[in-house]
């Protein structure tokens, strides 16, 4: 990471003390939120209302042993890439069947931290799920704490072994985890050639080039120079703008442990736009991984693969470079989901303002619909970070989850819940999601998950300068459900870019296996179906990404379904 002086420079502007008090307000008009800790303070604990038998969600990271705090280097959010924050990873990396959870620490950073480095730096951690609806740390036998700055991480079995490898985007430099299996980790960084020194914020696994080996995208932020001053008080410090954008980096596994770059080769070497979260999929359905890159006050990417090995750059002409008031907005990461119902994949882009709800029309275009599906009006003046799609109630609709944190201040701002209609737009639900949903914390990452088995999709969120919380859902039992665990061949056992459609009920649901990636990291990588009132299941059926198919006929609901690929007689 490298950085460039400049003479320290300010502006004051004589309104700044009234929008210093307005970006203070709560998003729903309860008044100033709750500030974070700052330097060296206790973590900011939220007041949160006891939960009623009714909330669809309640609090249970303190009872299920889910202690994390996230820490800064320096104790306070003064910069825009400390801003970005750090999130996380779901991951099965001992093989139980259980989610395990990995959560990141923004480490001191020379250069980007204030003041002396601490004697004891942050460190991330690792939790296992034990299976009785509580965790253990494992960080220290797994020897995944580190002491660098973590920004976001991505797991996934690169070399082939069946085992979960897990990989830490960061403020430089990267780190790729080897999983031995017997419980640790060892860093190959090195070795395997992925140690970009860049400020690394987004990150996800795919097979770009159809050899069935993870490949891997990271996405770059800025090149920040922290001599730079020029900015608006009420902001508290220079926004993204200030910094030149850095490249992004694809790296291809050569299938051997090792990467090589190739960005050029590819056709994304030419992209800079201070790079926030990855999504990989197949988005035009032409059995291709593309790749939606959300970028923070740059137009977005989206690189439609075409096959070979290479990428072109499509965003304008889909649809989705800019937001539907033709601005670059502080877009955060692309969440992927059927928000209406016609088997093909939308993207709900988080961002600092309204948001959009790209809704895919088919041959890779797309149109933006978050006015007129109901999302961006409860929350036009909370800026959304992390977002996942998650069917909370098993009625066969995905619904959303939405993120809320402050761009530039640690002030907390609430969460919010939609329940997807059925029709293409959305109720705000949030007052029915519980008490959480009134607490006000500065959030970063969501990531979805069904941590305890039960056929309901939970989270872990994450918070700027305080503690991660487990969302458990406790949605009524009204509704049949089926999770399919795609169990594939080396190299490619996670299944990636497999075509996943169950037929309950005369209806057909399709889903693309993958690595979940959303902002800061990645939820459970199984794919969870909601079937609504179905009283039985017609049929699995898995298209894998090397051509073979796989049918399960008439399997049970309410279970998690394991699903292998077999090879070619």
């Amino acid at each position: 990471m490298s950085f460039r002086f400049f003479p320290a420079l300010a502006v004051l502007r004589p309104a700044a003390a009234l929008f210093a008090v307005l970006g203070a307000l709560s998003p729903r008009g309860k008044g100033p939120a709750e500030p974070g800790p700052g330097a060296g303070g206790p973590p900011a604990t939220p007041t949160v209302a006891p939960s009623s038998a009714a909330d669809l969600f309640v609090d249970a990271g303190a009872a299920c042993g889910l202690d994390f705090v996230h820490r800064l280097g320096d104790g306070s959010m003064d910069n825009v890439v400390e801003a970005a924050g750090a999130g996380g990873c779901v991951l099965d990396f001992d093989g139980d069947g259980w989610m395990d959870l990995y959560l990141l620490q923004s480490g001191w950073v020379e250069g980007l931290s204030k003041g002396t480095r601490p004697a004891e730096p942050p460190r991330s951690r690792l939790f296992r799920n034990r299976g009785d609806g509580t965790f253990e740390d494992a960080t220290e036998r797994a020897g995944v704490g580190g002491a660098g700055c973590g920004v976001a991480a991505a797991a996934a079995d690169y070399d082939g072994d069946g085992r979960t490898d897990l990989f830490v985007a960061a403020v430089g430099p990267d780190v790729l985890f080897r999983n031995r299996g017997d419980g640790t980790f060892e860093d190959v960084t090195a070795r395997a050639g992925v140690g970009d020194p860049r400020c690394g914020v987004g990150a996800a696994f795919l097979d770009y080039d159809g050899d069935g080996r993870p490949d891997l995208y990271v996405a770059n932020y800025v090149d920040f120079d922290p001599g730079y001053a020029l900015f608006f008080p009420p902001d508290g410090f220079p926004g993204p703008l200030a910094y030149e954008a850095e490249a992004h980096s694809l790296f291809r596994n050569r299938g051997d442990g090792t990467f090589e770059d190739a960005s050029a080769a590819a056709g994304i070497l030419g992209a800079a736009g201070r790079g926030m979260g990855v999504t990989a999929a197949d988005l035009d359905g032409d059995g291709r991984t593309d790749l939606f890159v959300a970028n923070d006050a740059s137009p977005n990417f989206l690189f439609r693969n075409e096959g070979g090995g290479r990428f072109r750059e499509t965003a304008l002409e889909a649809g989705v470079a800019y937001g539907m008031q033709g601005e670059a907005a502080a877009a955060m990461a692309g969440a992927v989901g059927d928000g209406d119902g016609d088997g093909l994949p939308d993207l709900y882009l988080s961002t600092g303002g309204y948001g959009s709800l790209f809704r895919n029309l088919g041959g890779g275009r797309f149109e933006d619909r978050v006015f007129a599906s109901g999302l961006a009006a409860p929350r036009a003046h909370s800026p959304a970070w992390g977002s996942a799609w998650i069917d909370f109630d098993d009625d066969g609709d995905d619904d959303l989850l939405v993120v809320s944190g402050d761009l530039h201040h640690e002030v907390g701002r609430e969460d919010f819940l939609f329940e997807n209609r059925g029709d293409g737009t959305f109720a705000d639900a949030s007052a029915r999601g519980g008490a959480w949903f009134r607490a006000a914390l500065n959030g970063r990452a969501c990531l979805p998950g069904d941590f305890d088995n039960d056929g309901r999709v939970d989270a872990v969120v994450t918070n700027m300068l305080d503690r991660a919380v487990l969302l458990r859902n406790r949605a009524p039992r009204e509704n049949a459900w089926i999770t399919v665990a795609l169990r594939g061949l080396p190299p490619n056992t996670g299944g990636l870019g497999a075509k996943v459609a169950v037929t309950a009920g005369g209806r057909t649901r399709v889903k693309e296996g993958g690595t979940a990636s959303c902002y800061l990291g990645q939820g459970d990588p199984r794919l969870h179906f909601g079937l609504g009132k179905a009283d039985r299941i017609e049929r699995v059926e898995v298209r894998w990404a090397s051509g073979a198919r796989t049918v399960v006929e008439g399997p049970a609901p309410g279970r998690i379904l394991e699903v292998r690929e077999e090879a070619a007689r």
